[in-house]
């Protein structure tokens, strides 16, 4: 909520698009993380690529880049732009998958949308391409870590809020 109400409302309370026109372009940065939890048997045969639908990890980042760029698309009130990068990158554990995606524009308004939605779709991807081995995965822990540019600033993530957790 801003200091000046609910954004995304008129003053009749009816949803409405932020006008972002009088804003200045600048170099904006946003990312996010994710986490697929699965057994750990499945964790090893996407470490290994032996899953039978092919490289896990390849296209869940090709899935998390061609989301980034759809953001607009898929949630009513956010802002088509021109993404300039879009990097998806993913850490092994013994249970869970981790992707965390980094995304990059010069606009008015920000990628935190369009960073969370490459995690999320690329975490579907690892679903869908692991359920026939793992039904009992869960997706989880989605946030945006860190966010740079814009009138409000740089924004960190606290580690604090969720504990521990690798950086990088």
């Amino acid at each position: 909520m801003s200091e000046h109400g609910l954004t995304h409302l008129d003053p009749l309370g009816r949803a409405r698009m932020v006008d972002v026109t009088p804003k200045e372009v600048s170099h904006r940065r946003a990312i996010a993380r994710c986490r697929v939890f699965m057994e750990s048997a499945t964790a090893g045969l996407v470490a290994r690529g032996a899953v039978s639908k092919g490289d896990v990890l390849a296209v869940a980042r090709v899935a998390g880049i061609q989301a980034a760029k759809r953001a607009a698309d898929l949630i009513p009130l956010c802002h088509p732009l021109l993404v300039g990068s879009v990097f998806v990158n993913f850490t092994i554990d013994d249970t869970w998958i981790e992707i965390e995606a980094q995304v990059e524009t010069v606009d008015r308004t920000g990628v935190e949308m369009e960073a969370l939605t490459a995690c999320s779709v690329a975490a579907l991807t690892i679903y869908d391409m692991c359920k026939s081995v793992d039904r009992s995965m869960t997706i989880g822990e989605l946030a945006l870590w860190e966010k740079t540019g814009g009138r409000s600033g740089a924004y960190r993530r606290p580690v604090d809020l969720d504990g521990p957790r690798p950086t990088g």
